[in-house]
Order: C-alpha cells, then sequence, then structure tokens
C-alpha cells in the first residue's frame, strides 16, 4: 500500500464525521448509530439521504451545499475515495454531511425501518455478467425497502445504457411509480442545480460524447420483488477502466 493511501487512512480515522465499522464488530451488534443518526451525528432531525457508492463524495458534497435541511451521508467501501469528500465537508465545517464506510450490503444493520428519504446511485458499476451485484438489482431493492420511509425516493445516474435499460425494466415490471426518465439528461432539458452536479466520472464520459442517463422512482411496498427477463445489450466499454471491451 502507497504512502498516499496510508496517510488518508490515518486522516478519515481522526475524522469526526466519518465512520468505520470491521466486519467482525458487525458480527456481535449492529451498528450504535442505528436508528440514531440525527440525534447522536446531526443533531437534528431533518431527512436522511444517503450516496451508495459516493467514491469522492462530490455528489454528497454538493447535494449538502445545496441543501442545508437535509443529512447526507456518503457510503463506500474504499477508504482513500471517502477522504476527499471527507476532508472538503471538514474544511467548509458542513454539519450535514458525513461518510460511513462499509459493504452497502450490510446497510440494515446501520439504518433502521424508515431512517433514510432518499438513495442516489451516482454512476455505479453496471456489473452487466452478475445480476446479483447491480445496485438496483431485486437483491438491494429490498435492502433499501428496509430502510427507507414510506414512498421512499430512488435516484440513478448512470452513462451505462445497459444499467439504465435494466433499471427501468425492473422499475416497470414491479410496477413502481417513475417520476423522471430520460436517456440524455443534459439534451432533455432537466438538467437542473441538483442534476448538473457532476462526478470525477460524470465529467470524461460527457468528455467523450456518452449520453447521461438519469431516472427517479418509488420504491412501494411489494410482497416480493421480480427480476426482468430481458437480454440487454452490453455496453461497448468499460465503465471504471474506460478502456474498449
Amino acid at each position: 500500500m502507497g504512502k498516499n493511501k496510508l496517510k488518508k487512512f490515518s486522516e478519515i480515522a481522526a475524522f469526526p464525521h466519518v465512520f468505520e465499522y470491521s466486519y467482525a464488530d458487525l458480527q456481535h451488534q449492529e451498528c450504535g448509530l442505528k436508528g440514531f443518526w440525527n440525534r447522536d451525528v446531526f443533531h437534528n432531525d431533518h431527512p436522511i439521504v444517503l450516496e451508495l457508492g459516493c467514491g469522492r463524495g462530490e455528489y454528497t458534497v454538493g447535494l449538502g451545499r445545496l441543501y442545508p435541511s437535509k443529512n447526507f451521508i456518503g457510503v463506500d467501501i474504499k477508504g482513500a475515495r471517502i477522504w476527499a469528500g471527507a476532508k472538503e465537508s471538514m474544511n467548509a465545517g458542513m454539519g450535514n454531511v458525513a461518510f460511513l464506510r462499509t459493504n452497502i450490503e450490510l446497510l440494515t444493520l446501520f439504518f433502521s425501518s424508515g431512517e433514510v428519504s432518499e438513495i442516489w446511485l451516482t454512476f455505479p458499476d453496471p456489473q452487466m455478467k452478475k445480476t446479483n451485484k447491480r445496485l438496483t438489482s431485486a437483491r438491494f431493492i429490498k435492502i433499501y425497502h428496509e430502510i427507507l420511509s414510506e414512498n421512499g425516493v430512488i435516484h440513478l445516474k448512470t452513462d451505462s445504457l445497459f444499467m439504465f435499460t435494466y433499471t427501468c425494466e425492473i422499475v416497470k415490471i414491479n410496477y413502481f411509480p417513475v417520476l423522471i426518465q430520460t436517456d440524455n439528461l443534459y439534451e432533455s432539458g432537466l438538467a437542473d442545480e441538483i442534476l448538473s452536479i457532476r462526478t470525477c466520472y460524470e465529467q470524461q464520459w460527457i468528455e467523450r460524447g456518452i449520453p447521461i442517463k438519469y431516472l427517479r422512482f418509488i420504491i412501494e411496498s411489494r410482497t416480493q420483488i421480480i427480476e426482468p427477463e430481458i437480454d440487454i445489450e452490453l455496453d461497448a466499454y468499460r465503465s471504471f477502466s474506460r478502456g474498449r471491451r
């Protein structure tokens, strides 16, 4: 591990608004903040919004600036990535921004039923070969439903046509209400101040001429979540390495 990464890990361990729990610790007890994020971290009763797979935290910090009356938590397993947003928000004195270093699969150990009002998925890996790893698969939607408030909102912003098409299909087959759907955000006239926050990856897709897709929908209660049976054309590039397939 490089010295720069070690330095970042050391720094985030000391940040008061970054929370890390080892998997071993969670085997014995749930996170002590479960159900108490507003009381113990933000010291208010504002709605809680998560950015999952937040990376450097551009959206978490950007939304925190736009909405001081909401609380934002960026979630990612990569500590070196979280460091950037954590450092920026701390230097700016943003009391409505925090970060949680954990796997998304473990969200129910950190948040209680109804504790979260919205979830942002910003440029997730489309996981074209592994359905269960897609952040909008039935597996993950069930997890989100456990922690979201009634009529909780999911935002998906992605470069991947595969991910966008798959998510539209799972939303359609399960009859989840769609609030906004566009396969070309910046040509749609819908790119308001919120949606115009650009992550590091997003800027690269735009420069390559890849349209940005956006879907906003509501997760209503369902007895079961159905996976779509549909063949979807694979993306012609790799989202993270940016190389050709």
